[in-house]
């Protein structure tokens, strides 16, 4: 039976929980008067709705591939043939065959935003796999699921472990890592980059969602806070460079691949073009006999030069992607070139889930966690049917994005629906401590709470660092935005085998701005609806008096 927790231990959890309630999460009915102070709002808590909503999906397409991993040959290693049997696909061959298996095979991806297309059965079912595992973990309720997370946590560093020795032993993985390590200062330069940093920070460490608050609300009172702040950043960030190596190791045999593939190309039609002898071209004067036939045979050359591509390592290793392009476009494309590829790929998929699932846990308890404290929901309704219907709710609502054009309102999801609303309820969150609350009654709390008073340090991030960079990453995120001028997204042309760019149409725009204002307006009209409410009252008692 899961243990009940009281009112409130001490002070720092006091103050957390009405920061919680500012923000909207864990114990957010259980102190109404002073937290609606610190806020008035359900920030967070809509945030994390709206993550639940299509984050899922990963999971989902994750199972897709995972299925399909024990496949010899991998499905996404070779073009599937034509209806006639006479080729190829069209659309495969002016691509790869790892974009064709994600962008035909797996999403069925329409033209463009306008075209919705029918819900695809396959993703429904993986879809509805994804959140039947997530509602098998949190049935017994956010205790229970704190266990489930040692997992999810702890076997992808197993399976990174694997990748880090295979992906340091296969060939170019070298070139991989020195693109990695090599600074590029456009890109330092460009506050884009920064945003970037800043809201995969916010995402790996859970800040803004209310995770961490729904989690740490079931420590004891004199558990170690600081420690386990230094702790969790420091492995944090000691996990992203150990997986941004696995990443560019791995990504680096696949440039080094591409680009050699592309040499060998270039020199078997050279030596069939122009019936060289078998040898007399390799990759070291390769450019020197394209300028020697160039010069003697200049009318054949110009002929066959349309179809003799410009081999780069430098332009392989800067066709960067991110997101589910490196999750389920790179990665494949890597795996099925390596020995014993079903292994790898199961293995690869597999992390995949963990890390998915993971995220998942945290981010539903951020919602179950005020909806299981609330006496008037709790009372009514045990904890198994407040989280069946959650993910029931979500999961009818993700079928939007295993349409044909699912993976446009992805998209639009992921880059509108968190990351600005982020950074303001992070930002309300340090003042409501700071200057709200009282840095010093916040300092003595933790004194109370860890035993010792709290260095410098801590109070010049909260105080001043900390809210300075939230507000200068607010004012880059809005400029961006402003000079970037319409809004575009990236549709998948069949025609061409590649991504162009076009307009969001007018409903997609009205879309973008009630994800960004459903979340960071929560806040303000929550305390705007406190202040009139308690003018009110004040009216009131003074009348009757």
């Amino acid at each position: 039976m899961e243990k009940s927790r009281p009112l409130w231990d001490n002070p720092v959890q006091f103050v957390f929980a009405c920061i919680s309630y500012a923000v909207g999460l864990g114990n957010v009915w259980r102190f109404p008067y002073l937290c609606q102070m610190y806020g008035g709002g359900v920030a967070s808590v809509v945030v994390s709705f709206f993550l639940s909503m299509y984050y899922n999906v990963i999971n989902a397409w994750a199972f897709w591939y995972l299925f399909h991993s024990f496949q010899d040959p991998l499905p996404w290693a070779t073009c599937p043939l034509n209806s006639n049997r006479t080729g190829y696909e069209e659309e495969c061959e002016k691509t790869s065959s790892t974009q064709y298996f994600w962008y035909r095979q797996t999403l069925n991806i329409s033209p463009s935003l306008e075209v919705s297309g029918a819900v695809q059965w396959e993703q429904a079912l993986c879809l509805t796999l994804a959140w039947l595992v997530v509602y098998l973990c949190i049935l017994r309720g956010t205790e229970s699921t704190g266990k489930v997370v040692y997992v999810t946590a702890s076997l992808p560093y197993c399976v990174l472990i694997i990748y880090l020795i295979r992906g340091l032993t296969l060939h170019g993985a070298v070139n991989g890592l020195i693109y990695m390590f090599t600074p590029k200062l456009e890109q330092l330069s460009n506050p884009k980059t920064w945003i970037s940093a800043a809201t995969q920070i916010f995402f790996s460490l859970g800040l803004g969602f209310g995770s961490l608050i729904a989690f740490a609300s079931y420590n004891e009172p004199s558990n170690n806070c600081e420690r386990h702040a230094i702790i969790v950043s420091l492995i944090n960030s000691a996990t992203s460079i150990f997986a941004s190596i696995v990443t560019f190791s791995i990504y680096g045999f696949k440039a080094t691949f591409n680009y050699e593939s592309c040499i060998n190309k270039v020199i078997l039609l050279l030596l069939n073009a122009f019936d060289l002898e078998e040898g007399s071209l390799t990759a070291d004067n390769l450019n020197e006999m394209k300028d020697y036939l160039m010069a003697t045979h200049p009318q054949e050359y110009a002929q066959l030069l349309p179809q003799l591509k410009n081999c780069s390592l430098e332009a392989e290793l800067d066709t960067a992607v991110q997101g589910t392009g490196l999750a389920f476009i790179v990665y494949s494309e890597a795996i099925k070139n390596m020995e014993v590829s079903q292994l790898y790929s199961v293995l690869y998929f597999v992390m995949l889930l963990m890390l998915g699932i993971g995220s998942m846990l945290g981010n539903t308890a951020a919602i179950l966690t005020p909806l299981t404290d609330s006496k008037v929901i709790a009372t009514r309704f045990p904890k198994e049917v407040i989280s069946g219907v959650v993910c029931f709710i979500n999961c009818i609502i993700g079928l939007i994005f295993t349409m044909e054009a699912g993976n446009y309102w992805f998209d639009i999801f992921n880059d509108y629906a968190a990351t600005l609303s982020l950074l303001l309820i992070v930002l309300v969150e340090t003042i409501a401590v700071c200057y709200i609350y009282g840095l010093r009654r916040f300092e003595k709390d933790l004194h109370m709470m860890i035993g010792r008073k709290l260095n410098w340090y801590w109070k010049v991030m909260w105080a001043f660092a900390s809210p300075l960079l939230i507000i200068s990453l607010f004012i880059f995120y809005l400029t961006d935005y402003i000079l970037t001028g319409t809004l575009q997204y990236q549709a998948w042309d069949a025609t061409q085998g590649q991504l162009v760019t076009k307009d969001y149409p007018g409903y997609a725009l009205a879309v973008i701005g009630l994800l960004v204002a459903s979340s960071t307006m929560c806040i303000p009209l929550g305390a705007l609806v406190t202040f009139v409410q308690k003018r009110l009252k004040r009216e009131r008692v003074s009348t009757v008096a």
